[in-house]
């Protein structure tokens, strides 16, 4: 069993990974394209059904509550 660790070679770039991970992103857009339209309409039913906005203060609200105080 050897115990030699080697120097680092660097950064050097790798066509073969980068086309592979070029490939990967192609077939994944390409499955997940279908499935856009469906995606659309849960995120739309969502927002009207279940999400709740959070209520943000104006700057004159802060002022007015602040002098209350």
């Amino acid at each position: 069993m050897s115990t030699k660790v080697s120097d680092s070679t660097g950064y050097v770039p790798n066509p073969q990974m980068s086309a592979f991970g070029y490939v990967m992103a192609a077939v994944l857009a390409v499955l997940l394209l279908p499935a856009l339209p469906i995606i659309v309409l849960a995120w739309i039913l969502w927002r009207v059904f279940f999400a709740e906005e959070p209520v943000e203060s104006s700057y004159k609200d802060w002022r007015t509550e602040t002098q209350n105080q």
